[in-house]
């Protein structure tokens, strides 16, 4: 296993030094090195004083907000996502009348809401939050709806023998039944979240990680954009980490495995 990391990272730093070579060598203003975009970043963002981690203004206006938006949307996505995919898998009728709905709704893409959802609520967080939230929720909700539909047909005949409580019968057995299939949609849905927390931030905010990304393409500042682009990288980097943390304690209980699931329509 370590060794697993120290060739993962010699490979991510030899990449990185093959990208500075060449950059120096281009001289092309549009791709700057990765030294002069790492010197953007600690500038625009770790340059605070020490009481403050030596955190910038600009972290506590633009990237603090950024993230605060993403999780709040993908946290509303995921519990109306699997509250109603749940439902809906524990449901026939509602799996054939739902299922063609769902589908035309998973097939519009996300970023073509944003002037709707410019209409409804202006620019500001409200009109943000509704992108990340309805843009993201699909995921969540087909493959909880496939994770509740797939449990065992034993362990349904065994609750209804032993008059098991609905609400037990939901908390104890179908949702730990549904959770590898819910956390697969979970990391699709945080990935789309980053996403659209940067488009919904290019059209309609006046702070926020994608606002400055705008900002520095209109100005011709190549480094400070590259350095958004990396700080965005980062970002998704440690939110998936964070995420597969928590799926593994939670799934410690089930054979140890890839769980590796593709998003279903509630049709199939």
């Amino acid at each position: 296993m370590r060794n697993l990391f120290l060739r993962r990272w010699a490979l991510f730093a030899a990449l990185v030094a093959a990208w500075e070579v060449a950059a120096r060598l281009a001289d092309n203003p549009f791709f700057p090195p990765p030294s002069e975009i790492a010197g953007t970043a600690s500038g625009l963002w770790l340059s605070g004083p020490v009481d403050r981690l030596f955190l910038s203004d600009a972290v506590f206006s633009d990237v603090l907000p950024s993230v605060g938006r993403l999780l709040l949307g993908w946290g509303l996505a995921a519990v109306l996502g699997v509250a109603l995919g749940v439902a809906i898998g524990r449901s026939p009728v509602a799996r054939h009348y739902l299922g063609p709905l769902l589908t035309f709704a998973r097939a519009v893409p996300p970023p073509a809401l944003v002037p709707v959802f410019l209409v409804l609520f202006r620019v500001g967080t409200p009109m943000q939050l509704a992108t990340i939230t309805l843009g993201v929720l699909w995921p969540i909700l087909l493959n909880s709806a496939d994770g509740a539909r797939s449990i065992d047909a034993t362990k349904t005949d065994t609750a209804v023998v032993f008059r098991i409580p609905r609400a037990q019968w939901i908390l104890g057995v179908v949702l730990p039944g549904a959770l590898p299939k819910i956390f697969a949609g979970l990391r699709v849905s945080l990935s789309l979240s980053l996403v659209l927390m940067v488009v919904s931030e290019l059209v309609g905010s006046t702070n926020g990680i994608g606002f400055k990304l705008l900002v520095a393409q209109r100005e011709f500042d190549f480094p400070q954009l590259w350095a958004g682009i990396a700080l965005l990288g980062v970002l998704g980097y440690l939110l998936n980490t964070a995420l597969l943390t928590v799926e593994r304690r939670m799934l410690a209980w089930q054979p140890r495995q890839e769980f590796v699931v593709k998003p279903t329509t509630a049709g199939d």
